[in-house]
């Protein structure tokens, strides 16, 4: 096996390590001081108190991995430069893109990983323990929905996301300024793609100068209709709630086709998939920027203004992504621009600044 291979395969385990450490010691901290503060709330059996601090640990991990990433990064390299270690590798005639691509590929499996899991449930972490903390286990629902589908604008009495069923439906079609048809239904449910409701009664209006006159009715069995309406879109388009990546996406789809603001789904994509990369970039700054030997630096110092940085940075993104998830301003200005501006600097110091040593 050559030297770059067992030396890539050295830091890549001590950075692993440290990122596992502190990933999970940060999530059990953020999980405890959540439990603790919400153990009042949880009347509940003693599983559910169980089941609520695994959803806020889901949670924890998904918001503190990109910190953890950054963190692991700055704790492997001052030990390595603690123990000498560092120096004796560039004395062999290693250079500083050669030691950061262990850990650049890590962070990037890392960083990939949690992407993939936020396309599943484990995206509703937090709804899921909300429902607990409110004593809604298997009972939420959402009320009094209206919005905009195609040429139909839709009014719902109640959504229960979790059986995925929606009471009392009516769909207004509206041409021009006048109410066309209005389909009513009791109930629907959602078919894998949209919603089949039953036992619809629909009444057809007919105008003469501008003045309804009257009405035909018809009765359907079923109506196929909210094509792409997941449960979950529909509950986080008018109540506020987190999505998947992949609900984030297909909802974007939605918005844009009605040709309705979609500017909160895409701050929620970009935030799962986009800002996190902040702490990749951050990595090959803060590597270049920590000197390799002790001599040449002050290590708690340096310690300090690495970690000062990553939070500040850190809540800076969280702070905008709060601006673009609000829509007081686009989310490509405060998601998209600044991991941008962060990675042109990193690129930067990769591929064009010399290196100094």
């Amino acid at each position: 096996m050559s030297p770059l291979s067992l030396s890539f395969g050295y830091l890549a385990k001590r950075y692993f390590k440290n990122l596992l450490i502190i990933l999970l010691g940060l999530s059990f901290a953020f999980t405890m001081i959540d439990y603790l503060q919400h153990i009042q709330r949880l009347s509940v059996a003693g599983n559910y108190k169980v089941l609520y601090a695994f959803y806020m640990w889901e949670q924890a991990l998904g918001l503190l991995y990109p910190l953890s990433i950054v963190f692991a990064l700055i704790m492997t390299k001052i030990a390595l430069i603690k123990e000498h270690t560092m120096g004796i590798f560039y004395a062999f005639g290693y250079s500083t893109k050669a030691l950061l691509a262990p850990f650049l590929s890590v962070a990037f499996v890392v960083y990939a990983l949690f992407s993939y899991l936020h396309t599943t449930e484990f995206s509703y972490a937090r709804e899921k323990g909300a429902q607990l903390l409110k004593h809604q286990i298997g009972a939420y629902h959402v009320e009094h929905l209206f919005f905009k589908y195609n040429q139909t604008f839709v009014y719902i009495n109640k959504l229960n996301p979790i059986e995925k069923k929606i009471e009392d439906i009516t769909l207004f079609e509206v041409r021009g300024d006048r109410v066309a048809s209005t389909l009513h239904a009791p109930y629907a449910l959602f078919n894998g793609n949209g919603w089949t409701a039953y036992d619809a009664i629909e009444k057809e209006h007919y105008y003469q100068k501008g003045e309804l006159v009257g009405f035909k009715v018809f009765h359907q069995a079923e109506v196929k209709t909210l094509k792409g309406y997941k449960p979950k879109i529909i509950e986080s388009l008018y109540e506020g709630k987190r999505l998947s990546v992949l609900d984030a996406y297909y909802a974007w789809r939605l918005l844009e086709k009605q040709g309705l603001n979609s500017s909160k789904m895409r701050a929620v994509l970009y935030y799962r998939v986009v800002v996190p990369l902040f702490a990749l970039a951050l990595m090959v700054i803060l590597f270049f920027k920590i000197p390799f030997h002790e001599r040449m630096m002050h290590l708690g110092v340096v310690m300090a203004w690495s970690l000062g940085v990553t939070f500040v940075v850190w809540g800076v993104l969280f702070g905008l992504h709060q601006m673009g998830l609000n829509g007081v301003v686009i989310p490509e200005l405060t998601s998209l621009l600044p991991v941008i501006l962060l990675w042109l600097y990193a690129l930067y110091l990769l591929f064009v600044k010399k290196e100094h040593l």
